[in-house]
This record gives C-alpha cells, structure tokens and sequence, in this order.
C-alpha cells in the first residue's frame, strides 16, 4: 500500500534539536554538515514507516494510544488515517526512558 506522510512540527522539532545539541556538544568535532546529514537521514527514514519499518506497540506511556515504529537510532510515534501515517512525536534511542 502506498501512503501518504505528514510529520507534525513536535517530530521534526525532536529530530533537529538532538543534533543542534549533538553539535554544541561537539563543536570540535561534529561538523554542520554532520548535523544536516543526521537530521536529513531521520527525516528520510519516516517514510520507511509501514513499509520496511514495522508497526509495534509503544514502549513508552506518554505515547499510549499511539503505533511506534523505530530505526536503528531513532524512534517514532505515529497514527493512521486511511492511507495517511501522522507522525506525531519522535525520540533518540539513547533517550528512551520514562
């Protein structure tokens, strides 16, 4: 089935804020183009979600209610509306935690 995305601002919002703090972090090391290929990499695998990427039940409570779906790195919540996935949240790996 094809379907159609829509990335609420709080996803993208999740997502571009992990590495803008990633890139404080490591000023020295970690390049702006390091930090616009991680956040277009993120950004990129939300559409593998229902297709490659499978649908689970969440792991965390404030996402009840809510599919999740998860990368190697990241992890999204999401609905469905017909054809359309919603992604309404994101979260770094390493941030997974009540």
């Amino acid at each position: 089935m094809h379907y159609n995305y829509i990335i609420k601002p709080r996803a993208f919002q999740k997502i571009r804020s992990f590495y803008v703090n990633v890139a404080k972090k490591y000023k020295h090391t970690y390049s702006y183009e390091d930090m616009e290929r991680n956040v277009r990499d993120a950004f990129f695998s939300i559409y593998s979600i229902e297709n490659t990427l499978g649908r689970r039940s969440p792991t965390i409570s404030r996402w009840k209610g809510y599919y999740m779906a998860n990368t190697d790195k990241w992890y999204y919540a999401y609905k469905i509306d017909g054809d359309t996935v919603i992604v309404v949240d994101a979260c770094h790996a390493q941030n997974m935690h009540e």
